[in-house]
């Protein structure tokens, strides 16, 4: 019994590794990208039994061997998020608090998490220079108005379907646009932001749909191929921040590297998983942000909740008048761009509302 159970789970595993390669924009696909720390657990702790009590037969090999395999794959899959791994992102080496800096506070409040107090003391304790906050229906709005006097500049796109937006800024704004990259009620916020030293950047706050078993993953595929386009397409430094809805060693992610060829901070220091802030053994990088090689980092840190589902993510980075060494992605080739526009092309043909406008229900 136990050498049947043992090897049944190893073959579901393996199937659910080889899922997550696959390149179908579908979310009973891409949902097994995701918990590749937890499958690499469950593998290990399998092994470890298999080892102790499967008697010598060929289920025992076969068991081993797939156990081995999948530790093998979702390790390699993760790794780059080790210190074992170069970092992509360079540390900055000016004054931390100078004019050349900025700091951005990324946060999902979750729609029906009505602790607006816990928002306002995140807020107050980052004093970050732009704030965005995701999940913003008017109720969210109108609480977080009090920030608006330490915050001159802001954008806000409220909306019942739990993709609402808002970005609050001490640093002037302008060529701001709050549109619809892909799909209608799914918003994004694209500004350019000047430092206190007169250097401009370009910022793209995004919240595109999760990936969700039983519909395509296009809505959230081609926003990111769009943001990726738009960042090449301009020449000021670029930003990207938000919640994703994908995690950072995704095929759909690493796609979106090479295509923008931004940097992701977490290379080489850490995973910082941001959901699912309420269970401990179920979490995994959602909140992001890339930038531009010109740009190196001064801190990067998780925050508290705030009982969002999400943990906020607070960066802090130094804009340099050049480029410097980084570790850079590897660059888009012709395939990556016929996969690009193969997702924009189907992305075009959608025809329904987006994913979780009831979750909050």
């Amino acid at each position: 019994m136990t050498t049947t159970i043992l090897a049944a789970l190893t073959a579901l595993l393996l199937l659910a590794t080889g899922l997550s390669f696959l390149r179908v924009a579908h979310g009973f696909v891409r949902i097994f990208s995701f918990p590749r720390l937890q499958f690499l657990a469950a593998a290990l702790v399998l092994l470890a039994v298999a080892l102790a009590f499967l008697p010598p037969s060929g289920w025992r090999w076969f068991t081993l061997l797939g156990l081995i395999v999948v530790i093998g794959v979702q390790s390699a899959c993760i790794a780059q998020f080790l210190p074992v791994r170069p970092k992509q992102s360079v540390r900055f080496e000016g004054d931390p608090n100078g004019p050349d800096t900025v700091s951005i506070l990324s946060a999902n409040i979750k729609q029906s998490n009505r602790n607006y107090a816990a928002a306002l003391r995140l807020a107050e304790g980052a004093d970050a220079d732009l704030a965005l906050f995701m999940e913003t229906d008017q109720a969210w709005v109108d609480a977080l108005e009090p920030l608006a006097t330490r915050y001159p500049h802001v954008v806000r796109h409220p909306l019942e379907n739990a993709y609402g937006m808002v970005l609050f800024s001490k640093l002037a704004l302008s060529s701001i646009d709050s549109d619809y990259l892909v799909m209608e009620g799914v918003p994004s916020i694209v500004a350019t932001v000047r430092l206190r030293d007169g250097q401009r950047f370009r910022l793209f706050c995004v919240h595109p749909e999760p990936p969700v078993p039983h519909i395509d993953s296009l809505g959230r595929d081609a926003e990111l191929v769009k943001v990726a386009a738009l960042v090449t397409s301009q020449a000021l430094p670029a930003v990207v921040t938000g919640d994703l809805n994908d995690v950072a060693w995704s095929n759909t992610t690493r796609l979106f590297q090479r295509l923008s060829r931004l940097l992701d901070p977490r290379v080489g220091r850490g995973f910082f998983n941001t959901f699912d802030a309420r269970f401990v053994f179920l979490r995994w990088p959602l909140d992001h942000l890339f930038h531009d090689v010109r740009f190196r980092l001064v801190e990067m840190k998780r925050l508290p909740a705030g009982g969002s589902d999400h943990f906020p993510m607070y960066f802090k980075l130094g804009l340099a008048r050049g480029p410097g060494e980084a570790e850079m992605p590897d660059e888009a080739d012709e395939a990556d761009r016929e996969e690009a526009r193969e997702i924009v092309a189907e992305a075009k043909q959608l025809d329904r509302d987006p994913i979780g406008v009831d979750w909050e229900s």
